[in-house]
């Protein structure tokens, strides 16, 4: 595994990794790269879009904790297209900590959990890094088999996925494109996407101390008694673990509402309902309507805007949101990013109701104060993030 100041440089500088072809000196043959290296290069290869003014990290960014940073005319909310007009109808998650995700499956609980995406339609990394190259609204190639071909027009490609998947991968659309996805995704496996190096996990050892605020935030996060956050976003049940991801992999449908104002600008309608769990391909169940994976809460204070639909800017607005459902108070009625009573939920059906109301109304101290303690999830490069 490569060091994390490797990749830092890398991505500090901004260079160009794709565009680099480099010979040896002696016998003038491309150079080769290890896996990760390949999948590094490939992450941020404009190249594998139509246009080639993509790349992975166009909207999963190095610098914005694996995130969308740009603000595509709706806030955020959905990502820009290589087409330049083309915008999505759901956020970009963070490609950070996705490693730790299992695969998508049915439990023995009787519950969905794992899988790539919002809905969990991809079982791997790899699965979900092929995606977006041949999405007609992502990075729009027309097909594997064009993706292949810009694969050779790199030596340092060519050289590289044949020695590292054998000489006659290119013989082979299908095997080709695999290769592709799987060094990305082996890229994404690396430290650069989960350091665990917080302000959480530096008291974890001992090396920071939590404000008072952030204590007290903490508490209640991990409380039984005072919050529900842990239900969801709680995976080992230790509070002191040190590799936690805060998401149970789980899918629940906590009553997002529309995104009205991201619709009336990426043409989708008001009345389509974006059904999460129930469009994987692998789930034919009407009671899964609604429902999509819990998120990590690391990085969260720095990847806004939130919910599947980027509903919401605010980290706050997130906190109140849930809230509502506790609260009798007319305050907490109302979506302080609006100044109007929140929106219904897009798909009114199938609300995780158990979870949701099991915590008490929360005071304005103890939101603010669960507010500081998910700040002290972002990474120590992305601190500086959190005054912006």
């Amino acid at each position: 595994m490569y060091k994390r100041t490797h990749f830092l440089a890398i991505t500090l500088l901004g260079l160009a990794l794709s565009a680099c072809v480099g010979t040896s000196n002696q016998d003038k043959t491309p150079m080769t790269l290890t896996k990760e290296q390949l999948g590094e290069r490939l992450y941020f290869d404009t190249n594998l879009s139509m246009n080639k003014t993509q790349s992975c990290a166009t909207c999963h960014a190095p610098t914005h904790g694996f995130s969308d940073p740009r603000d595509n005319g709706v806030n955020g909310a959905y990502s820009l297209g290589d087409d330049g007009k083309s915008l999505g109808d759901r956020n970009a998650p963070t490609a950070a900590y996705a490693m730790f995700s299992p695969s998508f499956s049915f439990d023995s609980k009787g519950k969905y959990i794992g899988g790539q995406f919002h809905d969990g339609r991809e079982d791997s990394l790899a699965g979900q890094a092929g995606g977006p190259p041949t999405n007609p609204i992502e990075m729009g190639m027309p097909s594997r088999s064009a993706i292949v071909d810009r694969l050779q027009e790199n030596p340092i490609y060519v050289a590289s996925f044949k020695k590292i998947y054998g000489n006659t991968l290119f013989s082979d659309v299908e095997q080709s494109y695999a290769a592709m996805a799987d060094s990305i995704a082996s890229f994404e496996r690396t430290e650069l996407f989960a350091p665990f190096d917080s302000k959480y996990d530096r008291y974890l050892k001992g090396e920071y101390t939590m404000t008072e605020q952030e204590e007290l935030g903490r508490t209640l996060f991990f409380s039984q008694q005072f919050t529900n956050c842990n239900l969801c976003h709680q995976l080992n049940k230790s509070q002191r673990h040190a590799q936690e991801t805060f998401t149970n992999y789980e899918y629940h449908n906590i009553g997002v509402p529309t995104n009205i104002e991201g619709r009336l600008k990426n043409g989708v309608s008001l009345d389509s309902a974006d059904l999460g769990l129930l469009n994987n391909p692998l789930v034919d169940d009407p009671k899964q309507a609604g429902k999509f994976k819990v998120p990590t809460l690391r990085n969260v204070a720095v990847t806004g805007p939130y919910m599947h639909n980027g509903v919401f800017q605010d980290l706050r607005t997130v906190v109140l949101f849930y809230d509502k459902y506790n609260s009798r108070s007319k305050q907490r009625q109302i979506n302080p990013e609006t100044g109007k009573p929140w929106g219904a939920a897009e798909v009114p059906i199938n609300l995780s109701l158990k979870e949701l109301e099991t915590g008490p109304a929360l005071k304005t101290q103890r939101i603010d104060a669960l507010v500081a303690f998910m700040k002290t999830l972002t990474d120590q490069r992305y601190e500086h993030l959190l005054n912006k």
